[in-house]
């Protein structure tokens, strides 16, 4: 069958670009990765300098997991999902575990029974030092015993490099279990190698005559310098711009193993030697085949996928630019071709009752595809999806939507949105999307990456990159069934992100919001921070540049002042006058009138807040990362109560914040959960206590109250682009954490309780003016 060719949104350009002033924009490529290599891996197996030790976590936790163990090997698996087909994908190379599949699991598992083994060397699986152990007939033993262990009678295989091999000889020699394969990047001997790798090509045990390039593939090298051989090879991996972190996760999962546990899998067993041996097994396949290949591949070319398909009679996607992992790198793509591929399948498009396997499945109707007229259809639909990263976003997305409802009265918004933001929403009175129960927690995600009063956020969202693909993947699976006509996305980066990557899939109007501009690196993330945060933002440029028909109307929340004079990294423009170039500004919006200083003891009287009591409100927003700071704070109020005996101390600890985890109340002291419209108490406070998030902070600037602001350590917004804005306006008193002892604190609450500050005052009307610039595009 001919192929079919998917150009990617970003093509690696041929030559570098000139950047402002003459300078070299340069993105990543392999020789960034192999110049930064020693700074980027740490010198413990498994740890990524630039990111931090922890386990991200993930979108998608397994059902059920558990061993398969033969001859004393032990193999783990992990089930995910229900109904039919099930999809089994397999190991590669020993090189990576099953974590490779972490950007397929999520969606495909909300429409299949999805399986997933660690191969024999690497993750969780056993490491055995008899090379007879790794026999190409053992993977396979493996595949099977793992569908039978689950009872799944037949699945969809899906094979990436090497795994293309256990791929193969599953649908060869056991027809009756495939229903289908698919192959990515096959590492199969059908067509020459890459002419790098054959002319290095030595005997694995011989000494390489040279320690460069593609001679570092050899067992020699991988015992005196395995970490050497695996940067170098993810960067061969990964020939994309723009793929830091793929490559550090590539490099972590490598380095789960050893040079010498390679050494002794190569010398195993393979069942597809020489091309005689592919070939001949290739035409016994009967199942439908899809093979998957990228044309920029540096290890595999993609002519050994088309010779596989011209074999099989199967189905070719290749995706112009792309390297060897396209599943890594171009997951929506990819995860789009094996649902349409599978969909394709007798029996594809039915989901099987939980527990039954495929030849068990009883055959149901596939859901109703419902598409209305263009001229039948509601001419005012909006999807909105607000981050909920802090409730901040919220209140004012309410406020723009309110707007728009005033301009455009017939206007119906459906919210796509997570918890807390959804319970905000859902008090406001909004209709928030059934289909926002599938999207995974990025709350959750944030809440596990802090540490005491620390998140290092940039590395937070960095690390997000699987959840943000699957939330992903439901907002597509939403527009592609159930039209809008316009969408809306404040910092919503998944949106965004893959709509420049995808740029086919827009088909709506579409408006970006947010109220900053370019990622900073830390200084204690030294040169691999900057160059990665430098990185993200030239490809966040060149998306921009290059796609400009993607975002319809971009909104900065906020005024050019209000931007950061950084630049963007080393060749690469200022950030403010990039922003003003590309972005319309709305004014900062607050979401509420602030109060008349008239109107405060009224407002005061109607909350419960006394005359004669100075009322000090602590609240950290919307996550969990603040329960260190309200832990600090009520541990200042025994001393703050001795200097301000009138002190009352309301803590709102959130919704993702258990009370029972603070210390207790006491006289003077009380602890809330979430208290809707908290602006309105902030307003009649005599003081608050704070984060750094901007939306706090700014609702406090506007009403004249007196704050104290503790950023986040290591939270770049916090540090840089809050504390800027808050400097323009003269408002709020910044703080340490590591300074802000029970002490320190209690003689800044007796300082500045019941002060006036003379801060700058804050427009009114920013929710009016984001409205008019959208409006038009419905």
């Amino acid at each position: 069958m001919g192929a079919s060719t998917s150009s990617r949104a970003r093509r690696q350009p041929s030559a570098p670009r000139p950047g402002r002033g003459g300078r070299v924009v340069q993105p990543s490529t392999p020789d960034t990765f192999e110049r930064l290599a020693p700074v980027f891996v740490a010198a413990v197996p498994g740890t990524v300098v630039v990111g931090t030790d922890r386990e991200p976590s993930r979108a998608r936790y397994p059902d059920e997991e558990g061993y398969v163990e033969r001859d004393g090997v032990r193999v783990f698996w992990e089930s995910y999902g229900e109904g039919g087909p099930a999809i089994l994908l397999l190991p590669t190379w020993m090189l990576i575990h099953s974590r490779q599949w972490k950007m397929q699991i999520p969606f495909l598992a909300r429409h299949h029974r999805v399986v997933t083994f660690d191969p024999r060397g690497n993750g969780r699986s056993d490491r055995p030092t008899d090379a007879a152990r790794y026999d190409e007939r053992e993977y396979v033993r493996d595949a099977l015993d793992v569908l039978d262990r689950l009872a799944i009678e037949r699945a969809v295989v899906v094979g990436f490099s090497a795994g293309a091999e256990h791929a193969l000889v599953l649908a060869a020699d056991h027809p009756e279990r495939v229903a289908g394969a698919v192959f990515i990047g096959a590492s199969l001997p059908l067509a020459p190698p890459i002419p790098s790798r054959a002319e290095a090509f030595v005997d694995m045990f011989e000494e390489p005559r040279r320690a460069d390039g593609w001679y570092k593939q050899n067992a020699h090298h991988w015992r005196r310098d395995f970490p050497d051989y695996v940067r170098f090879f993810m960067g061969q991996l990964f020939s994309e711009p723009y793929s830091t972190k793929g490559y550090e996760d590539a490099v972590g999962w490598a380095l789960e193993t050893t040079g010498a546990t390679l050494a002794t899998q190569v010398t195993a067993d393979s069942i597809v030697e020489e091309a005689a041996d592919a070939e001949a097994m290739a035409r016994r396949v009967r199942c439908p085949v899809l093979v998957i290949h990228g044309t920029d591949d540096r290890i595999s070319p993609a002519a050994r996928s088309e010779r596989l398909a011209d074999l099989t009679a199967g189905r070719v996607a290749l995706i112009d630019g792309a390297g060897h992992g396209p599943h890594l790198r171009d997951p929506v793509k990819v995860n789009e071709l094996i649902r349409e591929f599978v969909a394709s399948l007798p029996g594809g498009a039915t989901a099987a009752p939980a527990g039954a396997t495929g030849t068990e499945a009883a055959p149901r109707r596939p859901p109703t595809n419902r598409w209305p007229r263009a001229l039948h259809r509601r001419r005012r639909r909006a999807l909105y999806i607000s981050s909920p990263i802090g409730l901040g976003h919220a209140q004012r997305d309410l406020a723009i939507a309110r707007e728009l409802r005033r301009l455009a009265p017939d206007l119906e918004v459906d919210w796509l949105a997570q918890h807390p933001v959804t319970r905000f929403l859902e008090a406001s009175g909004e209709r928030v999307h059934p289909a926002s129960r599938l999207l995974a927690s990025e709350s959750h995600h944030i809440e596990s990456e802090s540490g005491e009063h620390d998140l290092h956020a940039f590395q937070a969202i960095r690390r997000m990159d699987e959840i943000l693909l699957a939330n992903f993947m439901v907002f597509r699976d939403i527009v592609r069934d159930d039209p809008y006509d316009l969408w809306i996305g404040d910092e919503s980066w998944e949106l965004d992100h893959y709509l420049h990557e995808n740029p086919e899939l827009k088909s709506a109007a579409y408006v970006w919001l947010t109220d900053f501009v370019g990622w900073l690196p830390m200084p204690d993330g030294g040169e691999p921070e900057a160059v990665v945060t430098a990185d993200y933002n030239a490809e966040m440029i060149e998306h921009i540049e290059r796609f400009p028909r993607i975002r319809d109307r971009a909104i900065f929340v906020g005024n050019p002042d209000d931007i950061v004079p950084d630049r963007f990294g080393p060749g690469l423009p200022l950030i403010r006058d990039w922003t003003e170039r590309h972005y319309a500004f709305s004014g900062h919006i607050t979401g509420f009138d602030p109060i008349d200083p008239a109107e405060r003891p009224a407002l005061r009287t109607e909350l419960g807040y006394r005359p004669d009591e100075q009322v000090c409100i602590v609240s950290v927003g919307g996550s969990g990362v603040g329960a260190d700071l309200l832990r600090r704070v009520i541990a200042a109020f025994p001393r703050a109560k001795r200097r301000t005996p009138s002190l009352r101390m309301v803590v709102v600890a959130g919704p993702r914040i258990d009370p029972a985890t603070l210390p207790p109340e006491r006289p003077g002291l009380e602890i809330l959960t979430y208290v809707h419209e908290l602006y309105r108490h902030f307003a009649a406070c005599d003081l608050a206590i704070v984060q750094g998030g901007l939306t706090t902070t700014m609702e406090l600037t506007a009403n004249r109250r007196p704050f104290l602001y503790v950023p986040l350590r290591r939270h770049f917004e916090q540090t840089f682009h809050v504390r800027h804005r808050l400097e323009r306006y003269d408002a709020g008193i910044p703080m340490d954490f590591e300074r802000a002892t029970p002490d320190v604190l209690a003689d800044a609450i007796a300082a500045h309780i019941g002060t006036t500050p003379p801060y700058r005052p804050v427009e009114r009307d920013g929710a009016e003016r984001a409205a008019l610039l959208i409006a038009p595009l419905l």
